[in-house]
C-alpha cells in the first residue's frame, strides 16, 4: 500500500496559490483515478483506488502547512504503511516555475510542511516530489509569494506540471522511486 500526501492549506481562499500545488496533484490523481476524498481521522481528508494493482491512499492534510505532519503522522500509522510506502508532493521556490523534482529523501529545505512531517516522523527519510514555483520577486515577502495565486500567464505551465507530477506519481506508485526518478527528474 502506497501513501501519497500533498502539502497544501485547507480553505478556499488558499485553493489556486503556489504553496497548494500538493493538494491540487492529489486532486488530479484523484478525478483521473475516480478516487473520492472524504473526511478521515487526524485532520485529513482521504481517498482510496488503485494504480495498477497497487493500492494507494491519497491524503491532504486539513490543517495548516506548519503541522502536516499531525495528519501525515496518523496516516502512516493508521494504514500501518512504512517510510518507504510515502511520498509527499509540495511546492518549492527553489525550483524554475515547472520544474519537478523526485528525491528519497532530504532536508525540508525552508519548507515549513516538509519541516512539520520531518519532526512527526522522525526521519528525513521519505520521497518527495517538489514542484517548482520560483522565488519571488524582489522586493516580495517569502509568504506572500507562497500564499499569492498563479498569475493567468503562468497558468498553462502550471497545468502541464500537474499532469507531469500525476504521471511520476503514478510511476512512484507502479514502478518503483528508480524508474519514477530516472523517468521524471
Amino acid at each position: 500500500m502506497k501513501l501519497i500526501v500533498g502539502l497544501g492549506n485547507p480553505g478556499i481562499a488558499y485553493r489556486r496559490t503556489r504553496h497548494n500545488l500538493g493538494f491540487m496533484v492529489v486532486q488530479a490523481l484523484a478525478e483521473q483515478r475516480r478516487m473520492r476524498f472524504r473526511r478521515a481521522p487526524h485532520r485529513s481528508s482521504q481517498a482510496q483506488g488503485k494504480i495498477g494493482k497497487e493500492k494507494v491512499v491519497l491524503v491532504r492534510p486539513m490543517t495548516f502547512m506548519n503541522v502536516s505532519g499531525l495528519a501525515v503522522g496518523g496516516a502512516l500509522k493508521d494504514h500501518r504503511a512504512f517510510l518507504e510506502d510515502l511520498l509527499v508532493v509540495c511546492d518549492d521556490v527553489n525550483l524554475d516555475l515547472g520544474r519537478t523534482r523526485l528525491r528519497r529523501s532530504g532536508t525540508a529545505g525552508g519548507h515549513n510542511g516538509l519541516k512539520s512531517v520531518i519532526e512527526h516522523l522522525h526521519s528525513e527519510g521519505f520521497a518527495r516530489l517538489r514542484l517548482g514555483v520560483g522565488q519571488p520577486p524582489e522586493g516580495v515577502d517569502m509568504m506572500d509569494y507562497v500564499l499569492s495565486p498563479f498569475r493567468r500567464g503562468e497558468w498553462p505551465m502550471v497545468h502541464e506540471m500537474i499532469a507531469r507530477a500525476v504521471q511520476a506519481v503514478e510511476t512512484w506508485a507502479y514502478h518503483g522511486l528508480d524508474e519514477a526518478m530516472n523517468r521524471f527528474n
